[in-house]
């Protein structure tokens, strides 16, 4: 499939600054690049969609470039940005390039058997801290007027706010990328930039550069902000953190999860965003949604396209298997860290080894847990058939010891469906 007609289904162009773009890079050869900033040592999920496109390039035949920002990330972007960012120390910006240098390798071919179109991974410290000052404002800053620069959206937001101001610092961000575009340009033919919406400004700073410095021609591309259903940005867990693309920040049973419970009316954009499936597998993912929604066939075929993607199959797998556990017995089969991952919402207790050694009352252990208010209340849930230590359902009130626990540390209990307790020996 032509690589305009794969875009224009996904919805991946909200501007461009080229209507005959989308052919060219059907037709291959072209080299373009993203840039992405080392605010974190590990890239999130919302960068994934510029991830996809870059891959989405490579395989088209053209060449994709991963810029680091080790030198703008000294600044920081403020485009959109409610206040100014904390700066990093050149330590804390060296340790979050290498995160990232990691992660990127996962979605591009940045081996010689890619030929021409084989990915490039570059960092833009290696030219914005050695240009000097002089220089820079010579080469760079007379091609632009402050009436321009401050009459870019990404700017006005932040300046027609009395509580929050602009730093110089921050105000020259958009001076910087432009000069990334140039030197990409030059260095390496690099005609195309791309990014999310709220980058057009700074995009288009880079295609002026490149006219008015090199006399060539060179074009901007933005794709869509990914936003939920009551529009903030997709990306965070409920408590407002990241999910994270390393599996040591955001393990992938949780971005599973997070996927999985992806709402009804974001989920045919993010199938289209974040997976490589075909448009008639995405189309009857898409009608299944709308006639059977509670099976949710179109968030578990993205969860788990998702977490293949980024961690592997293996890791999707395991899981898929994770959440399917999650009220069975095979839940004892789980690794440590799985099992508490999945756990990880459920209320705690702690008993001590040697008083759950000499055995402890199941019922009296509900009632410790706040799943019954008595013994009576317990030892009632127990007949009825509605307790389960380890998933497994209890026939009797009976006695729990050291034979009851997953990895000699852990009791799961659960009453009904949804009341679960976990309690760890100490």
């Amino acid at each position: 499939m032509r690589l305009r007609d794969d875009w224009e289904f996904r919805g991946l162009v909200h501007q461009s600054t080229d209507e005959t773009l989308l052919d060219r890079l059907s037709a291959g050869g072209v080299t373009a690049y993203i840039g992405f900033d080392p605010t974190a040592p590990s890239l999130h999920l919302g960068s994934l969609l510029q991830l996809c496109n870059l891959r989405r390039l490579q395989i088209a035949g053209n060449r994709p470039i991963a810029l680091a920002g080790g030198g703008t990330g000294m600044i920081g972007d403020p485009s959109f940005k409610a206040s100014e960012r904390p700066l990093l120390t050149p330590e804390q910006i060296d340790a979050n390039v290498e995160g990232i240098r990691g992660q990127l390798s996962r979605f591009l071919d940045f081996s010689p058997s890619a030929g021409a179109s084989q990915a490039l991974l570059l960092n833009n410290a290696a030219w914005l801290t050695t240009i000097s000052l002089t220089d820079f404002l010579r080469d760079v800053g007379k091609h632009f007027t402050v009436n321009q620069m401050v009459a870019k959206d990404s700017v006005k937001s932040r300046l027609d706010r009395d509580d929050v101001g602009l730093s110089f610092t921050e105000f020259t961000y958009m001076l910087l990328q432009a000069y990334d575009f140039l030197r990409l340009n030059i260095d390496y033919d690099c005609t195309l930039q791309l990014g999310g919406s709220d980058q057009w400004g700074n995009i288009t700073m880079g295609t002026e550069l490149i006219r008015k410095s090199a006399g060539r021609s060179a074009a901007g591309l933005t794709s869509p902000l990914l936003l939920r259903a009551d529009g903030t940005k997709f990306g965070k867990s409920e408590s407002g953190s990241n999910i994270w693309l390393d599996a040591a920040l955001t393990s992938p049973f949780e971005m599973h999860q997070y996927l999985l419970n992806a709402e009804d009316a974001i989920t045919p954009t993010l199938l289209r965003f974040f997976t490589f499936l075909d448009h008639d597998v995405i189309a009857e993912l898409d009608e299944a949604t709308k006639t059977a929604p509670r099976e949710r066939r179109a968030q578990r075929a993205l969860a788990n396209a998702v977490v293949a993607l980024v961690h592997g199959e293996d890791a999707a797998r395991g899981a898929e298997r994770a959440a399917e556990t999650l009220f069975q017995p095979s839940i004892a089969e789980l690794d440590e860290a799985t099992l508490l991952t999945i756990v990880a919402d459920a209320p705690s207790s702690t008993i001590s080894r040697a008083e759950f050694a000499s055995g402890v009352d199941a019922a009296e252990l509900l009632v410790r847990c706040d799943l019954a208010k008595s013994k009576a209340e317990a030892r009632r849930y127990i007949e009825q058939g509605g307790v389960y230590v380890n998933n497994v359902r209890m026939a009797t009130d009976e006695s729990l010891g050291l034979g009851s626990t997953l990895h000699d540390r852990y009791v799961v209990l659960r009453r009904g469906r949804r009341e679960m307790h976990l309690v760890v020996l100490k």
